[in-house]
């Protein structure tokens, strides 16, 4: 670590006490949250989300704003995921990040099969903390154009992670790109998927195919759940998923991801991170670590740096 690195670690790390200490102490699990989206729809160009009709998270949701909610629960950082298809988006990020410690690594938005993928993941990429690209089911269904399956191949050339989001119908074709390219990291978003909420048995045969493949993680992002508009909090209400997607992919292939601030549509966050913290945190400390932080370098290789270069397994 330079002198530079340094010292924007030590004054990071000034700003989360917490992370801190749960580095330091051993308790509470310190975490890296893999999913976030940080936008500012008051900049002159705006953003292309959320719209205005979203009410709850149309607003500045920065860095500042994220560490006041994170940093009481030892969320020491984060990867953010760009969410944006507008090409420029990844460089506000990337500018962003330059001064903002927290933020480990960045999920980018590129569109494999586009003519200027290579030239646009070579530029991007040149930056450290660009991690890797996020595409949708309208990417994934394509993965039959060479073009759009040779790009993927670029992603795990660069030694980059990609992260695929759609719910169910992008399971058969995220199998595909896995068998594919069997080194690139893939991270599916957003489970438990609600479609198969209260059918575990479901979600075992809909996942197992996908959970032999041993390049292939997921991300516990969309957890929470309301029932007659109240919060569901108790612990039992999630087990069964939980257990489904532990049992599946095992300790080393789940991650935590907070969906912040989307998910605050349906909880605060100190709810978000208290229901997994429930589950995850009811295990061995090992496993529980796995889950909060290192299974997440695993998968994004982010950079050590601002309070998480105390956690850094290498």
């Amino acid at each position: 670590m330079n002198r530079r690195e340094f010292l924007r670690t030590t004054a990071a790390t000034a700003l989360f006490p917490a992370a801190a200490r749960a580095a330091s102490d051993g308790a509470p699990i310190p975490a890296i949250d893999t999913h976030t989206h940080f936008y500012d729809p008051t900049r002159p160009e705006g953003v292309p989300w959320p719209r205005p009709t979203e009410t709850e998270i149309y607003a500045p949701h920065l860095p500042d704003k994220f560490r006041a909610v994170a940093d009481p629960l030892a969320v020491l950082g984060t990867v953010v995921v760009e969410a944006s298809p507008w090409l420029e988006d990844n460089q506000w990020l990337l500018n962003l990040a330059r001064d903002t410690p927290e933020i480990v690594g960045i999920v980018g938005s590129l569109k494999p099969g586009d003519p200027e993928f290579a030239t646009h993941l070579r530029r991007f990429a040149a930056n450290p903390l660009f991690r890797g690209i996020r595409v949708g089911p309208g990417t994934v269904a394509n993965v039959a154009q060479s073009a759009v399956m040779a790009d993927f191949g670029r992603l795990e050339s660069a030694n980059l992670s990609l992260d695929v989001i759609g719910r169910s119908a992008i399971l058969e074709g995220t199998q595909q790109i896995a068998r594919q390219w069997t080194e690139l990291r893939i991270v599916v978003n957003h489970l438990p998927f609600p479609e198969w909420d209260g059918d575990v048995a479901a979600l075992r045969s809909g996942l197992a195919p996908l959970a032999r493949l041993r390049n292939v993680f997921i991300k516990i992002s969309h957890v929470v759940r309301r029932v007659n508009n109240r919060i569901v909090t108790d612990p039992a209400a999630y087990q069964p998923a939980f257990d489904a997607l532990t049992d599946l992919f095992g300790p080393d292939r789940v991650v935590y991801g907070s969906d912040w601030p989307v998910s605050t549509r349906v909880a605060p966050y100190a709810t978000v991170h208290r229901i997994v913290t429930d589950y995850f945190g009811a295990k061995d400390r090992a496993t529980a670590e796995k889950f909060f932080w290192r299974n997440s370098h695993a998968a994004y290789r982010w950079v050590p740096r601002g309070p998480a270069a105390l956690l850094y397994p290498g």
